[in-house]
Formats: C-alpha cells, sequence, structure tokens
C-alpha cells in the first residue's frame, strides 16, 4: 500500500495503573522530556486496577506543557456521545490543543454491561459509533445553526445547544479491525488506530488500508485524509517501522510500555532514525 506521506509521529502509551497514580504521571512527563509527539492512555472504566481514563488525561494535560494527549480508545457505549464531545473540547481548550479523540465501539460486553451500559452485537456497535460521530461534529460546529437535532436508532439529541468548540481542528481516530469498522474510519474518521499485537502479521495493514481507501472514495475523500497510526506491544527496529510507514502509510507510532529506559530509547534513538530513513526514500522517490 502506498505512503500516504504524513509526517510521521512516535507515542507512549503506558498502563494507567492505579497502585502508583504519580508513577504513571510520572511516565507521562518523562514521555515529554524524551521528545515523544504524543501519549495516550487506555480507557476501561471497568478496570478497578486502572485510573479513570478522562481524569487521568486531564490531569496530566495540566502537569505537561507541550505533548499530545489521547485515550486509547474511549469506548462509546459508556461515554455518551453529546457529553463526551464537550469533555474532548473542553480538554482541548484548557490544554491550548493538545486533545485528540480515539473512539472505540465497545467489545467486552459483559463488563460494560455490568456497569449499566448497552449490550450491543456487533453491527449495533458499529451503528451506534456511526450515530457518535455525528453527534460529536454537530456539537462542535458552532458555526451551525439553532440546537442539534438527532433522532437515531441508539442516540436521540433533542435540540441540545453547541459548542463548545475544541481549540483546534481535533481529529477522531478509531480502533477498527473488521469490515464494517473500516468503512466507517474511511467515511467517517480522521484516523485508525489498531493495535499490531491482534494481527496475524503486519500485511494484514494492507488489507484493512484497502478497505478504508475504497470507503473514503466512496465518500468523496482521499485517502491520505485518514491518518494511520499503530498501537505497538513492543519495541521494533527502526528499519521495519520505515518500513511500515512506508509500505503501509502507518505515521504514527504508540509503544505499550512503562520502562523509563525504554521510553528514553523509543523517543530519543527509534524516533530520530525512522525519520531519516523514511526522508531518505521519500526523497529518493520525489
Amino acid at each position: 500500500m502506498p505512503d500516504y506521506g504524513h509526517d510521521l509521529r512516535f507515542g507512549i502509551n503506558p498502563v494507567p495503573s492505579s497502585r502508583d497514580p504519580q508513577a504513571t504521571v510520572a511516565l507521562a512527563q518523562l514521555s515529554e522530556r524524551a521528545g515523544a509527539d504524543l501519549v495516550t492512555f487506555q480507557d476501561h472504566p471497568y478496570q478497578p486496577a486502572f485510573l479513570d481514563t478522562w481524569t487521568l488525561l486531564s490531569y496530566v494535560a495540566a502537569r505537561t506543557d507541550s505533548i499530545t494527549l489521547s485515550g486509547n480508545v474511549h469506548p462509546l457505549p459508556l461515554r455518551p456521545p453529546a457529553m463526551l464531545a464537550r469533555s474532548a473540547a473542553s480538554l482541548d481548550l484548557l490544554s491550548g490543543g493538545r486533545f485528540e479523540l480515539a473512539l472505540g465501539a465497545g467489545g467486552f460486553w459483559d463488563a460494560i454491561a455490568a456497569l449499566g451500559g448497552p449490550r450491543r452485537s456487533p453491527g449495533e456497535a458499529v451503528e451506534a459509533l456511526d450515530e457518535g460521530i455525528r453527534i460529536i461534529r454537530d456539537t462542535w460546529d458552532t458555526d451551525a445553526r439553532g440546537g442539534i437535532r438527532f433522532d437515531g436508532r441508539h442516540y436521540q439529541v433533542q435540540g441540545a445547544k453547541r459548542g463548545p468548540r475544541p481549540a483546534h481542528d481535533m481529529e477522531i481516530w478509531l480502533g477498527a479491525y473488521k469490515p464494517r469498522m473500516l468503512r466507517l474510519v474511511g467515511r467517517a474518521a480522521d484516523g485508525w488506530l489498531p493495535s499490531l499485537p491482534y494481527f496475524d502479521s503486519p500485511a494484514a495493514l494492507a488489507d484493512g488500508n484497502a478497505v478504508i481507501d475504497e470507503a473514503a472514495v466512496a465518500a468523496g475523500r482521499a485517502p491520505g485524509d485518514v491518518r494511520r497510526l499503530l498501537n505497538l506491544g513492543e519495541e521494533h527496529p527502526a528499519e521495519q517501522l520505515a518500513e511500515f510507514a512506508l509500505s503501509y502509510g502507518t505515521s504514527t507510532f504508540l509503544l505499550l510500555t512503562g520502562d523509563p529506559q525504554e521510553i528514553e530509547r523509543f523517543a530519543g534513538e527509534v524516533a530520530p532514525a525512522v525519520r531519516a530513513l523514511v526522508a531518505g526514500e521519500r526523497g529518493r522517490g520525489a
């Protein structure tokens, strides 16, 4: 698959452990000092061993200065879209435009139902996420006249006021693997955020890209309108990450780690090496 030409970004994805909350915050601060572009935290509200991700993101935003923040990813069944839109925009305003919104359709249905959330079939989950994205974008659209009105199968909004608008043109990234979700990415999202350990081989990224690209074109968009992100379960050599960028279009790499040395190596050594390799290949192809 093609290189979509996006700028490369490198981030850290620490586990949001509640055992030592300040240690979790310190990892985010270290990521910023080491030169990482972003830090993300998984969002599993049903997991008491984890800090609440929205609270953690807000706290980290106040304890950092420049690094971009995101959930990885927020389960929409437990985050009502109209409220989620306001929360995301508020955090973006408070952090000076340093927040991106990553969403998932849900999946751990027993745990979601145990907290009072809905239990949805795979098709219903994708349909609800599609509705949610539209409500979120409508909430941010303060140029439109009148309140938000949406009468969907899963969500209804009856005249809610719009706003606030995020501080920057906030992106919506989706965690997706199956065709229906990938098509939703292509027609409605700004980024695709899968996890490499979920694939049998990296070549599966090409299959996902093909579905996304076809859906994007059908929706009147360019394939390059969708950023390709990737969660890494372990460190990979710079040469392999460069190959992901050039062959599969991956432009944002997120390393799952809580090891300070790995954070410093990934941000301070691996990231510059990947950038140099990709820049060299792009220069030869220009």
